[in-house]
């Protein structure tokens, strides 16, 4: 029986041209949750013709970067492609669920730091997670591994956060743990085989808010996707990604990639040079995901041409920086 990680890469990297529906899918226990009428999770490459309103999750910060949390809508103004949207729909959320995926960079540069990734990793899903959420946990260095499936259990997750190994060229042995060494020969992280995966075949039939956090120094060696296409999937998926950026100062960090993957779905870069600071970067996006407003649209653009659409969120409080995605894909006939 196929593992979960090659069944994985088999379904999603077997064609890099794949079609997302996942945008318009809404799981039972998202709806339940926001009050809609439930519905089985939509297959791949289906869209619910009936969807039009446009849901964007924003974090505001002032100049001193202090979460701003008692916003309302005649704060807020949004576009898309240049043309102002009327707010139809406004909410503070911080009871809706959260589906969590955490990614764990497991390659060598990561070997030094790879305990406290753990402890601090472990907290976190234990102070975010509430009732009704979920999260799942994989790793990747040569090779992406699911850890954990989505789940609620704490003691699960836990565990998943404590198997991830890292893995060495020089044979996969980290304080006595075996690492899954996958192809020797093959140098690099899997990055963005890791986002990819991620969205297309475990975040696609959520709904809500969705995210993922990465610990990583965000180098990419070896995958078989290109940052454009990991990129893509989070917008295709309305996931939002997180960067916690851990680098081990002889193999440095990809900042310009880091930044692209964050900026480009709503979420931000936390450096961290410090196990006490990565708790603390963990900490800031905990209180992130609990502090969002939710903005809902109908575009004035109803075409349904499977276009990009770029969105911008501003507040009339031109000091506030929002936090939000960048844009989304319009379904398609």
């Amino acid at each position: 029986m196929p593992s979960a990680r090659n069944l994985l890469m088999h379904l999603a990297l077997g064609a890099v041209a794949v079609s997302f529906g996942g945008a318009a899918a809404m799981s039972a226990r998202a709806q339940d949750a926001a009050g809609q009428d439930s519905a089985p999770p939509q297959q791949a490459g289906t869209i619910r013709s009936q969807v039009s309103l446009v849901n964007v999750f924003a974090t505001v910060r002032d100049k001193n970067k202090k979460i701003m949390a008692d916003l309302k809508q005649e704060d807020f103004k949004i576009s898309e492609d240049g043309q102002d949207q009327k707010i139809a729909f406004f909410t503070k959320e911080s009871t809706l669920p959260i589906t969590l995926a955490m990614l764990l960079d497991t390659s060598g540069s990561e070997q030094f730091m790879i305990g406290g990734i753990q402890e601090a990793g472990s907290r976190f899903l234990e102070r975010v997670l509430r009732k009704g959420d979920e999260a799942m946990v994989m790793s990747f260095d040569t090779d992406a591994d699911l850890l954990s499936d989505f789940t609620d259990d704490r003691a699960i997750l836990d565990r998943a956060v404590h198997r991830a190994r890292v893995n060495t060229p020089g044979g996969g042995m980290i304080a006595g743990n075996p690492g899954p060494i996958g192809n020797q020969n093959t140098p690099g992280t899997v990055l963005y085989d890791a986002i990819y995966l991620a969205c297309g075949e475990k975040l696609n039939t959520e709904a809500g808010r969705k995210a993922i956090v990465i610990v990583t120094d965000a180098q990419d060696e070896g995958s078989r996707v290109k940052i454009e296409e990991a990129i893509e999937s989070a917008q295709r998926t309305d996931t939002v990604i997180h960067i916690l950026l851990v680098a081990d100062p002889h193999y440095g960090a990809n900042v310009g990639a880091a930044k692209r993957l964050t900026e480009e779905t709503g979420g931000r870069v936390i450096s961290v040079s410090s196990e006490k600071k990565l708790a603390q970067a963990f900490d800031e996006i905990s209180e992130e995901l609990r502090s969002q407003y939710m903005l809902g649209y109908y575009p004035t653009n109803s075409a349904r041409d499977g276009k990009f659409r770029k969105i911008k969120v501003e507040t009339t409080d031109h000091d506030y920086k929002v936090l939000a995605r960048k844009g989304y894909y319009a379904p398609k006939e």
